[in-house]
């Protein structure tokens, strides 16, 4: 890592960091670039919110999975790449900023985006993001000519694949909703066709932090969007009984969250050079599931206050479908191979039964929450009994 003199000297050459360096974390300038997206997935879950409570379910979950898509994209690619080539100069601080800004800008569209499909201001700023990448790929092509063909393809792909983001406002409402996840998949291919040849070294520890970090952070804005709007409804003086019950269970379902995921040692997960793919485009599931359960509280909240336009049977679901989507994929990215099989069945069964627990006409929360506290207590008795995995 660069010394602070060296960062006011000038520009440093850009190269592969040594991906088995020891005590690799995250530096200050990530953890900044993170704080940014809070606002970006802090929209798009209020936003999903006001959709299902407003009874435009399928409208909502939908927009929230494409808007999630360009955040975690964003942020997963800016990741993997400091994780890889990071300076710490002052020229990427600068094309980072830019980053930043970018997200800024797609946060502000974020709710034109997911109620009216107006996607105008998510595309400019999701372009941003993605040029400050494209030349942070240019200046390591440069930089480097043991990474020159990879850096090269990825500036290509990703230049390539941005200007097509931006000829697609020029097409009406019903082509950009289709072209969107045609060029959502190319912005997937992108990275495998680079890498074919040449696989950049990123650093596993590293990596599993950062992906840590990320999910910290959306249980953050869970346990904010819940507390804010714990206070609205307690502030009315009505139904407290049950919403104390659901706060006691928000916060049992959110411990439970960080339980599970931290579990087991992220970074065993990361141990050949593909596993890099694999571990960071199913976290697309995990991650966008994480950001949902905050709206289902949400969603919970409104319905026991008699704020909401749906059923107390889809107001539960919007609670325990993200939540038993993120069971069954966090034991698949990093549960699966690292407990036994008595474990797996137990997170399979609580996956199912969290799930239905969403038809249930009350106390679906404090069911989800008993059931997340039944997977957390069979994972440690697990982990108890084989302390070589750990």
């Amino acid at each position: 890592m660069p010394t602070p003199s060296s960062r006011h000297a000038g520009l440093r050459r850009m190269a592969a960091l040594n991906p088995r360096a020891p005590h690799r974390v995250a530096s200050p300038l990530e953890l900044l670039f993170d704080l940014v997206f809070v606002v970006a997935v802090s929209q798009a879950s209020s936003t999903l919110h006001e959709l299902i409570v407003e009874g435009h379910v399928g409208q909502g979950v939908l927009s929230y999975l494409m808007v999630f898509f360009a955040v975690w994209w964003a942020w997963m690619n800016f990741t993997w790449f400091a994780s890889a080539y990071d300076t710490d100069d002052w020229l990427y601080r600068v094309m980072t900023i830019a980053q930043m800004g970018g997200v800024l800008v797609l946060a502000a569209g974020v709710h034109e985006a997911m109620v009216s499909f107006d996607y105008t201001i998510v595309t400019l700023g999701y372009v941003i993001m993605r040029l400050a990448m494209v030349g942070q790929w240019l200046r390591l092509a440069i930089s480097d000519p043991a990474s020159r063909a990879t850096g090269l393809r990825f500036a290509a792909g990703y230049g390539l694949v941005q200007l097509l983001w931006l000829v697609r406002l020029l097409a009406d409402d019903s082509v950009q909703f289709w072209t969107f996840f045609v060029l959502m998949a190319a912005e997937l291919c992108v990275p495998v066709w680079a890498e074919f040849r040449h696989r950049t070294p990123w650093h596993p520890h590293h990596i599993a932090e950062r992906f840590g970090l990320f999910t910290l952070i959306l249980l953050g804005e869970s346990l904010l969007a819940s507390t804010n709007a714990m206070i609205d409804a307690l502030s009315e003086g009505e139904h407290v009984a049950e919403l104390l019950w659901l706060s006691a269970s928000g916060v049992v379902i959110t411990a439970a969250i960080w339980w599970i995921y931290f579990a087991r040692e992220p970074v065993d997960r990361l141990r050949r050079p593909l596993d890099g793919f694999t571990f960071g485009y199913r976290h697309y599931v995990v991650f966008a599931a994480v950001g949902a359960v905050s709206s289902g509280v949400e969603v919970e909240i409104d319905a026991v206050s008699g704020h909401a336009a749906i059923s107390g049977e889809s107001a539960g679901l919007a609670l325990t479908l993200p939540l038993a989507i993120f069971l069954l994929a966090v034991w698949h990215v990093l549960l699966r191979r690292a407990v036994s099989r008595g474990v797996t069945v137990i997170v399979l069964i609580a996956t199912a039964l969290i799930a239905a627990s969403g038809l249930l006409p009350v106390g679906e929360y404090a069911v989800a929450a008993l059931l997340m506290a039944g997977v957390v207590a069979a994972v440690e008795v697990d982990a108890a009994r084989r302390p070589s995995q750990l």
